[in-house]
């Protein structure tokens, strides 16, 4: 699989609480590639928290750090496993930057189990007011259809994320176009 993969990157998208960041790190372990957060790399080059950079600079110039940062990780840092923010994908730069240097993965989630997972962390500037479903469902309805566009689409749901990374490890196989493990007695690598 890594022979296929070449230089690009497993680039992970999808809403915030799909598990972007924990099954990337399993699906990169798994795979022997190193992992990165972009939302951890954005903290660590701006030494701020993703919920100041919001609050003291603004969602636009938010996208605009992220959109830089995210060119640079798939550009300088590949192969790789990326796991990138909520919003990340929405910006058409950043999109073409991944179908460039990497292969999408989308993971898809119902509100239900996002809602479940968001409400554990406090840290979610999008969801500071007092209807956070309701911004969660109209986040959906806008991103669902641009994150469709991604190569590759996991469903992911209330399982363990061995098994989910497992379930992105064989669509990517099969994106790749190599036989699945059971089929021809092809071992995966």
């Amino acid at each position: 699989m890594l022979e296929r993969l070449g230089p690009r990157s497993i680039v992970f998208v999808g809403l915030m609480g799909a598990g972007k960041t924990a099954i990337g790190r399993k699906v990169a372990g798994m795979l022997g590639l190193s992992f990165i957060d972009s939302d951890h790399e954005i903290e660590s080059v701006s030494r701020m928290t993703i919920p100041e950079l919001f609050e003291r600079y603004g969602e636009a110039e938010f996208r605009a750090l992220e959109q830089r940062v995210i060119h640079r990780l798939l550009t300088e840092n590949s192969p790789q496993v990326l796991s990138t923010g909520g919003g990340a994908f929405m910006n058409e730069q950043t999109r073409e930057a991944i179908a460039d240097y990497g292969v999408s993965v989308w993971l898809k989630a119902d509100l239900d189990l996002l809602m479940e997972r968001v409400s554990k962390k406090q840290n979610r500037p999008l969801l500071k007011n007092d209807n956070p479903r309701a911004v969660l469902q109209t986040l959906m309805d806008v991103r669902y259809p641009v994150y469709a566009s991604a190569e590759i689409t996991v469903t992911t749901r209330d399982e363990r994320k061995e098994v989910i990374a497992a379930e992105v490890i064989e669509a990517l196989a099969a994106y790749f176009g190599m036989a699945p493990a059971s089929a021809g007695g092809e071992e995966r690598s």
